[in-house]
């Protein structure tokens, strides 16, 4: 493990993107560059496609789910 150094800007953004996506900045960070990379290598490939095959990989069905809210 290392240290990244990056601007304050784009700490802020991470700070405030992990606390929506209920992740720790460390968390939040790695996958924003994982994404960006799978992104990077797969161009033709939306943002959503990507995560649904990454979800697929894991195991996770990205079948519709019911929501019910209370």
């Amino acid at each position: 493990m290392g240290i990244v150094n990056i601007e304050d800007e784009l700490h802020d953004q991470l700070r405030k993107a992990s606390t929506v996506s209920c992740r720790s900045i460390n968390a939040q960070a790695a996958f924003w560059i994982k994404i960006g990379m799978l992104c990077e290598m797969n161009p033709t490939q939306s943002f959503n496609e990507i995560v649904a095959q990454e979800l697929r990989a894991a195991g996770i069905g990205t079948q519709a789910l019911k929501v019910t809210l209370t």
